[in-house]
């Protein structure tokens, strides 16, 4: 099978999952969980093998040059692993979101006309680096009766079959389909033209990594995509911020994971906050081994870099950040609206005033307040696992867990009801 044509090879799996999806779309609730608990078991008491694949994925990446950001979103250890198991179990025990009325009238003729959630069908995923996403997406689309087509990157190959083959050990044990969650088995790039163009085997496309790969997707996919070009996140600390609130989302939100799509990559601190507290914010930042490329009065703060205009609306992915003062909500939104990709965005505010035409007058995904960019994260929001952030504005936003993974049907009953 792998020595045939990437499009052959596509049509061959492709054929597979439509089969794998027609049988899950009537799956028992209680099988596709049981599949999930298993899978996370597998993981869990292979962990060394996969954490031996993922040293062997380390040690090329660190050979190709990869850099720390990337090198961190590739890295599993027990605690990662522990949170792919975490995922899977939390997921394996949400409500099952396929069959869910979502709506239910009946018309004056007698019509009883209901809306049912059901699975969009199969779902293509193509990611770099993150491992995890194996088993995020292949939960997330199982638990809404959806085969998935996984093409990670070659960065995290030998991981991501790893932790694939734990998926199919649950598959096996809930007598599902194999061809429920297939992995491409080869690091061919053509693949990735041979998924994008499979419209008769792909219902969507996720893409899931840097904005090379979102924007190829986007601009060559004729398959349907969910969109997510760049994390470009910002935080605006207000005028009326508490001073140490605003210090320890900061210093979270830029730090924690600089590699990951919610990492604050632009601070935008009013006037007025830096008349009252100085530099704080960004000092911080600078002890952290921060480098804040800035403008104006912050470029008087020692250890300070001069920022270029592209600075701002740059995804860094690592210990860099942009940094602006600017005068009041109003210009914190402008400069939003122009450099943001309608991602996570967070206000730092004790004014409920300020804070709500802050999220009145922005359409990112994902709008906080007093809380870190880092939580944007479909775990953090309940949802077990994510298959990704989604920016665009069609079908699913934000963090698209297993209900996001769904679309309906009308179901209409009559009583031998004709029209007239």
């Amino acid at each position: 099978m792998i020595d045939a044509t990437p499009r052959d090879l596509m049509a061959e799996i492709g054929a597979r999952a439509r089969a794998a999806a027609a049988e899950l779309a009537y799956a028992p609730a209680e099988q596709k969980a049981s599949a999930l608990t298993t899978a996370a078991e597998a993981v869990w008491q292979s962990r060394q093998a996969i954490l031996d694949a993922n040293l062997q994925d380390m040690e090329a990446g660190t050979q190709k040059g990869l850099s720390a950001a990337m090198l961190d979103r590739l890295r599993l250890d027990e605690g990662r692993l522990a949170g792919i198991v975490d995922g899977l179990r939390s997921v394996a025990a949400q409500a099952d979101p396929v069959g869910r009325v979502l709506a239910d009238w009946t018309r004056p003729n007698g019509l009883r006309i209901r809306r049912v959630a059901t699975p969009l069908g199969v779902v293509g995923v193509i990611y770099e680096s993150r491992p995890n996403v194996t088993a995020d997406a292949g939960a997330l689309c199982l638990k809404a009766g959806n085969a998935v087509i996984l093409r990670c990157g070659s960065e995290s190959f030998a991981t991501s079959g790893a932790i694939h083959d734990a998926l199919l050990a649950g598959l096996a044990q809930a007598n599902l389909p194999a061809a429920a969650i297939q992995r491409i088995p080869t690091r061919d790039r053509a693949m990735v033209e041979a998924m994008l163009t499979a419209v008769q085997h792909i219902d969507v496309i996720v893409p899931r990594g840097g904005k090379g790969l979102v924007g190829l997707v986007q601009a060559e996919a004729r398959v349907p995509v969910f969109a997510h070009l760049e994390g470009i996140c910002h935080v605006y600390a207000d005028g009326d911020a508490d001073p140490d609130k605003a210090r320890r989302v900061v210093l979270n939100a830029k730090t924690r994971r600089t590699g990951i799509c919610g990492a604050a990559e632009c601070l935008l601190i009013d006037r007025r906050f830096h008349d009252r507290h100085g530099g704080v914010l960004i000092e911080d930042l600078l002890r952290a081994g921060v480098q804040v490329r800035t403008t104006g009065a912050l470029l008087d703060i020692p250890g300070t870099v001069p920022a270029a205009p592209e600075d701002f609306g740059r995804e860094f992915l690592d210990m860099i950040i942009a940094a602006k003062l600017v005068d009041g909500v109003d210009e914190a939104i402008a400069h939003i609206r122009r450099y943001g990709s309608s991602h996570t965005e967070s206000i730092l505010t004790e004014n409920d005033a300020t804070a709500e035409r802050f999220f009145e007058r922005l359409d990112s995904a994902i709008l906080m307040r007093n809380a870190s960019t880092q939580f944007a994260d479909g775990g953090e929001f309940g949802m077990g696992a994510e298959i990704g952030i989604a920016t665009g504005k069609l079908h699913a936003r934000g963090p698209v867990g297993a209900e996001q993974l769904t679309s309906f049907k009308y179901l209409v009953t009559g009583d031998g009801t004709i029209r007239p």
